[in-house]
C-alpha cells in the first residue's frame, strides 16, 4: 500500500505571546461542548484552556476553545490575539487530518501576522502552508513558502524554525527519492535540535530519519531511530507523534513480511489516532489492517476496515488514500466472489491512479529542476576551483618557469573549457527533458478539460462558472446491465463498456458536442459548451442516432454469442450552469434543471431509439434531415407529465444524399 507521508516537522513553532489570567467564569450549558466556561471580557482564557487541551491531545474539544477565543480577540480588536487564534485553529484542523481548513486559516493567519508586522508570525505560517501544500502533493508550492520562511528567519537568527524548515525541505527530497540530499538535511536539522536541547522536534526529526532509512531497505537503522522517537514522544505524551511513528514500525516490520508484528502496530496506531481524531492515520491504517486480513484470508474483516477508510478519506479529500481503500476493497470483493462490487471499485482506484498520474509528472519535473540547480552549483564550485589554483601556480612559478606556467595555465583552460562544455550539453537534454514533461502533462490537461476551459485555468489558476441559455445535454444507458454484466468475465465487461464509450467519443468529437463524464454504465454529453454555435441542437441529435446505430451495427455483427448491450438514449435543451468542481482531479460539469430533465428522456426512453423532449422537438422540427415520432404525454417521476418525440433519420433525405455523392463520384 502506498504511504500517505505526512512531513514530520510540520506546526510545532507556533507564535504565542497573549497574557494568560489566572481563572474562568461561570460555566454554562454549550450545544456542542457543554463544559465551555462562558467568557465576559478577555479571550486569553479561552485560548489558555484550548493549549491546555491540545496538549493532551484532545484537538476537537481545543478546537472549539480556540474559536470561541477568536471571537472574543475579534469583538474587542485585539489584532495580535486574532492572529495567534487563527494560528491555533489551523493546527487543530491539521492534526484531525482536515488540511484543506487548515491552509485557509494560516493564510488568514498570515494575512493578520502582515498587518501588525509580525515577521516571526508570518514565517510560521508560510512554513506550515509550505506543509500543506506538501502534503497535498504540490511540492514546487510547497519549496517557494519554505523559501519565504527561511528567507525570513535567516535575518531574524531564528535557529529552530530554520532547523524546521531545512527539516522539510529534506521531506521534500525524501519525496523524489533523493535519499542522500534527504538525510543531509535531515541530520543539519538534528545537529541544530540537539543544541537547543529540544525534545520534541528531535522526535519529529528522528522520525523522519527512520523514513530516510526505511525507503533505502536500512531496516536496522530505520527501527534504531523509530524507538528512539517513540520513546521522546512518550515522555512528552505527545500522542500525534506517538500515532505517526507506532505507523511507521507497522509499515517497517510490514516491508520485512513480519506480518504480525506489523499488524501490532498498525493496530496500536488505529489506537491512538481515534483517541485523538485524526482522520489521516485512523483511514491509513485500517486499510494497512485490512491488506493484512486479506492475506490471512480474513475477507468480511477486511472489508469492514477498508469501507471505513474509504468514507474517512473521502472527507480527507486524500486521492492516494482513497485509491489505496479502493485497491483493497476490489481485493476484497474479488476475493468474496462479487464481480460486480469488485469491478466498481477497479474502475474507482484506476480514476484515482489517472488523478494522481499529473503529480507524479509534476514530481519528476522538480527532481529535475533539483538535478539542474546541483549542475549549476558543481559548475560555480568548479570554476571557483581551479580559478584558486590559477593563481596560485602563478605566484609560485612567476619567477621560476614562465613557460611552463603558460603552458599549464593553458592546459587547466582547456580542461574548465571541456568540463563547462559537457556540463553545457547535459543542461540542454535536461531543459529538452523537462519541455517534454510540460507537454506530456498539458496533453494530459486537454484530455481532461475543453481548450479554452484549461487555458482559462492556467492563466487564472481557477474557473468562473457560467450560465448558459441553450445547452442540449445528452444522456445514454445501457439496459438490464446488471443483469448482462453478470454473465461477463471483469475483462470482457470493462472491454465491452470502453469500446462502446470509444465509439461514443469518436462521434461526440466528430459532430463537436463536449464529452463531459461517464458514470458507471451512463455516458453523458453537452451540446453548445464552452462555446455556443448555431448548428449544436442538430449535431448532438446527429451524434445520438449514430450512437444508437453503432450500438445496433455491433449487436447485428455480434457472432460470439456473448450478451451485447442494448442503450436507451434522451436528449433535453434549455438553460444550466457549467464550471469546475475539484481541487485535485479537475471535472468540467454541468448542473441545473435541464441536466435532471434530459436524464428522464432516456430514463423513459426505448432500446434503440432518440428519445427528446417537446422543448427540443420545437427547435429542430423544420430540419429536413430529420422524421418525428409523437409518443404523447409520458408521466415522468418527479416532473409530471413530458410530451415526447422519437427522432430518426429521414430516409427520404438520406437516400437523396447518398444519390448527389454516387453521381459526383
Amino acid at each position: 500500500m502506498k504511504r500517505i507521508q505526512i512531513l514530520s516537522t510540520l506546526l510545532f513553532f507556533l507564535v504565542l505571546g497573549t497574557q494568560k489570567l489566572g481563572f474562568f467564569g461561570q460555566v454554562s450549558a454549550d450545544p456542542v461542548k457543554n463544559t465551555i466556561p462562558k467568557i465576559n471580557q478577555n479571550g486569553e482564557d479561552f485560548y489558555q484552556k484550548g493549549e491546555e487541551l491540545q496538549n493532551a491531545g484532545k484537538y476537537s474539544e481545543a478546537l472549539h476553545f480556540f474559536e470561541n477565543s477568536l471571537d472574543i480577540y475579534k469583538e474587542k480588536g485585539n489584532t495580535k490575539g486574532t492572529g495567534d487564534a487563527l494560528n491555533k485553529i489551523g493546527t487543530m484542523y491539521y492534526y484531525q487530518g482536515k488540511y484543506l481548513e487548515a491552509m485557509n486559516y494560516f493564510n488568514k493567519c498570515a494575512s493578520v501576522y502582515q498587518k501588525i508586522n509580525n515577521i516571526k508570525g508570518v514565517s510560521s505560517a508560510m512554513n506550515n502552508i509550505g506543509a500543506i501544500h506538501y502534503y497535498l502533493g504540490n511540492h514546487l508550492k510547497a519549496l517557494e513558502y519554505y523559501k519565504k520562511a527561511v528567507g525570513i528567519q535567516e535575518k531574524l537568527g531564528d535557529q529552530k524554525i530554520i532547523a524546521a524548515t531545512t527539516q522539510n525541505i529534506g521531506g521534500i527530497y525524501l519525496n523524489i527519492k533523493d535519499f542522500g540530499n534527504a538525510m543531509k538535511y535531515y541530520k543539519k536539522a538534528n545537529t541544530i535540535y540537539q543544541k537547543l536541547g529540544d525534545n520534541k522536534s528531535l522526535a519529529q526529526n528522528l522520525n523522519g530519519i527512520g523514513e530516510v532509512y526505511m525507503k533505502q531497505h536500512n531496516f536496522k537503522n530505520a527501527h534504531e531511530n523509530f524507538i528512539k522517537s517513540l520513546q521522546i514522544a512518550k515522555s512528552l505524551n505527545d500522542k500525534q507523534k506517538i500515532t505517526e511513528v507506532l505507523f511507521n514500525l507497522g509499515e517497517l516490520f510490514r516491508m520485512q513480511n513480519e506480518v504480525n508484528e506489523a499488524r501490532n502496530y498498525y493496530n496500536q496506531s488505529l489506537e491512538t489516532a481515534v483517541k485523538i481524531n485524526n482522520l489521516q492515520y485512523t483511514s491509513v491504517s485500517q486499510i494497512a489492517i485490512g491488506n493484512i486480513l486479506l492475506q490471512k484470508g480474513k475477507a468480511e474483516e477486511a472489508r469492514i476496515k477498508c469501507e471505513d477508510a474509504l468514507s474517512m478519506a473521502e472527507k480527507l479529500g486524500a486521492i492516494s488514500v482513497k485509491k489505496d481503500a479502493c485497491d483493497c476493497l476490489y481485493k476484497t470483493y474479488k476475493l468474496l466472489g462479487n464481480n460486480k462490487k469488485a469491478l466498481d471499485y477497479y474502475e474507482k482506484n484506476q480514476a484515482f491512479k489517472d488523478s494522481l498520474q499529473s503529480e507524479h509528472t509534476s514530481n519528476k519535473i522538480l527532481g529535475m529542476e533539483f538535478q539542474q540547480k546541483q549542475l549549476l552549483d558543481s559548475i560555480s564550485f568548479v570554476k571557483k576551483e581551479h580559478l584558486i589554483q590559477s593563481r596560485h601556480k602563478e605566484e609560485v612559478e612567476k619567477k621560476e618557469r614562465q613557460k611552463n606556467y603558460i603552458m599549464l595555465t593553458l592546459f587547466f583552460i582547456l580542461i574548465i573549457a571541456a568540463g563547462l562544455w559537457n556540463r553545457l550539453s547535459f543542461m540542454k537534454k535536461s531543459r529538452e527533458a523537462i519541455r517534454v514533461e510540460k507537454d506530456n502533462s498539458e496533453r494530459l490537461l486537454l484530455n481532461i478539460l475543453p481548450q479554452e476551459i484549461a487555458d482559462e485555468l492556467k492563466e487564472k489558476g481557477y474557473v468562473d462558472a457560467r450560465n448558459f441559455s441553450m445547452v442540449s445535454i445528452l444522456f445514454t444507458d445501457f439496459k438490464s446491465f446488471t443483469e448482462t454484466s453478470e454473465k461477463l468475465s471483469p475483462q470482457e465487461l470493462v472491454e465491452e463498456i470502453n469500446i462502446c464509450f470509444k465509439a461514443f467519443d469518436s462521434i461526440s468529437e466528430k459532430y463537436k458536442i463536449e464529452k463531459i463524464k461517464t458514470i458507471g454504465d451512463s455516458y453523458m454529453a453537452a451540446g453548445g459548451i464552452p462555446q455556443p454555435h448555431q448548428d449544436s441542437l442538430r449535431n448532438i441529435v446527429c451524434a445520438g442516432i449514430e450512437m444508437q446505430e453503432f450500438m445496433l451495427k455491433r449487436k447485428l455483427e455480434n457472432k460470439t454469442g456473448k450478451p451485447v448491450f442494448e442503450m436507451r438514449l434522451g436528449i433535453h435543451v434549455g438553460p444550466i450552469v457549467a464550471g469546475i468542481v475539484g481541487v485535485k482531479k479537475f471535472q468540467y460539469d454541468v448542473w441545473g434543471d435541464t441536466v435532471n430533465t434530459a436524464s428522464r428522456m432516456e430514463s423513459n426512453g426505448m432500446t434503440g431509439k432518440v428519445n427528446i423532449s417537446e422543448y427540443l422537438y420545437e427547435q429542430i422540427k423544420d430540419e429536413k434531415d430529420f422524421s418525428f415520432h409523437y409518443r404523447g404525454n409520458i408521466q415522468v417521476k418527479g416532473k409530471g407529465e413530458i410530451k415526447m418525440y422519437f427522432v430518426e433519420r429521414n430516409q427520404e433525405t438520406s437516400a437523396s444524399y447518398a444519390a448527389v455523392a454516387f453521381i459526383g463520384n
